[in-house]
């Protein structure tokens, strides 16, 4: 049993096989720390790993993180109710106290640069599993994510450069990866991207998305090459879903996605779109990508491709090629305000799919 856990520099935290940590349930171990709730920087208990400002660091071993004990303590999802106000009223970050009222990370790097999170088990989680965020140089590397109900998406890389995230099985309660970089004002302050990110040779399962970039992306997400990955199991709703609106903004550019194999989605296999929750605001989101999509075999779903712009803020050109898909529902793609769709060597349940004219 323990509570929080800082790394320093230069530590590897190793777990050996048949190790596990179990996280106390008491809240008075767990400081005030700056963290960031769905894209807010704020004061919160401290994840149950974390580290700030920290170089050369390491999370590693065959041994399991459980926190399931942190019940007690680590609840609360009212964003809006809690945070937003302060973030509206002007308070700064380190007077945004949210302890008690909303949750905290599982494993969240903050600010720091070589991070290296490999072969370590999670397990219920009660928000955000792996939150690297601000963070450069990141790998995660043969790490095991669990579905920990709701709101416990896998790995969250948020504001971060030069990012791998390989040979892991995510499970999650949400999305599996969901790429990030802020929310809405508070975002833009901050004004970082997500940039420069590798998905390779991943297992997915969950109820939402395998591939995710938002909703929460104000500061912008691109260079992202994702390559050999695949659904388990019960699958997930999407391989690739990327969501903001006109309150978020955002912009999603030079998207790679290469080798996907997956089958029963329960949603669009693609699905791209910018009205997310219906909220509104004044920043157009820029999916100006090009979302190049290859050598996908899909079997069972709704719908391939459920693609979305807005008037007069189209996304960029999609290009398709050598992807089979069987079994969909819908052999006819739903698509609006795109600027171009290019499709070479793609059929639907047995058919060609010629470019619209």
């Amino acid at each position: 049993m323990t509570g929080a856990i800082y790394l320093k520099s230069n530590v590897d935290l190793h777990l050996d096989p048949g190790a596990t940590l179990m996280f106390s349930g008491d809240a008075s171990r767990y400081p005030l720390v700056l963290t960031r709730y769905e894209g807010i920087e704020c004061m919160n208990h401290s994840p149950m790993i974390y580290a700030f400002g920290e170089k050369n660091i390491a999370l590693t071993g065959s041994g399991t993180l459980d926190a399931s004990g942190t019940a007690p303590w680590n609840h609360g999802g009212n964003r809006a109710g809690v945070l937003e106000p302060l973030v509206a009223r002007g308070v700064p970050p380190h007077r945004r106290n949210v302890a008690g009222k909303l949750r905290s990370s599982f494993v969240q790097p903050y600010n720091c640069d070589t991070v290296l999170i490999q072969g370590v088990t999670l397990r219920h989680s009660l928000f955000w599993q792996l939150h690297p965020t601000l963070c450069r140089h990141v790998t995660v590397d043969g790490v095991t994510t669990h579905h920990s109900g709701m709101n416990s998406d896998g790995c969250d890389p948020e504001c971060c450069d030069h990012v791998v995230i390989k040979n892991s099985t995510l499970l999650a309660g949400d999305d599996n990866i969901a790429i990030k970089s802020g929310r809405d004002a508070d975002g833009r302050r901050v004004n970082v991207p997500t940039q420069n990110v590798v998905i390779w040779n991943n297992q997915f399962e969950g109820p939402v998305g395998a591939i995710c970039l938002g909703s929460e992306m104000t500061g912008g997400i691109q260079n992202v090459y994702a390559y050999n990955n695949s659904t388990i199991g019960s699958g997930t709703r999407h391989a690739l879903f990327v969501k903001s609106n006109t309150k978020r903004g955002g912009f999603a550019r030079n998207v790679h996605v290469d080798r996907f194999h997956g089958s029963d989605f329960h949603g669009a296999v693609v699905f791209v779109f910018m009205n997310y929750f219906g909220q509104t605001g004044n920043f157009l989101p820029d999916f100006s990508g090009p979302f190049n999509l290859s050598n996908f075999v899909v079997d069972t779903a709704p719908i391939a491709l459920d693609v979305h712009g807005l008037p007069g803020d189209n996304t960029g050109t999609f290009n398709l090629s050598n992807c089979t898909f069987t079994h969909i529902a819908n052999p006819a793609n739903n698509i609006s305000n795109v600027t171009k769709v290019n499709y070479t060597h793609v059929t639907i349940n047995g058919k060609p799919v010629t470019n619209p004219h």
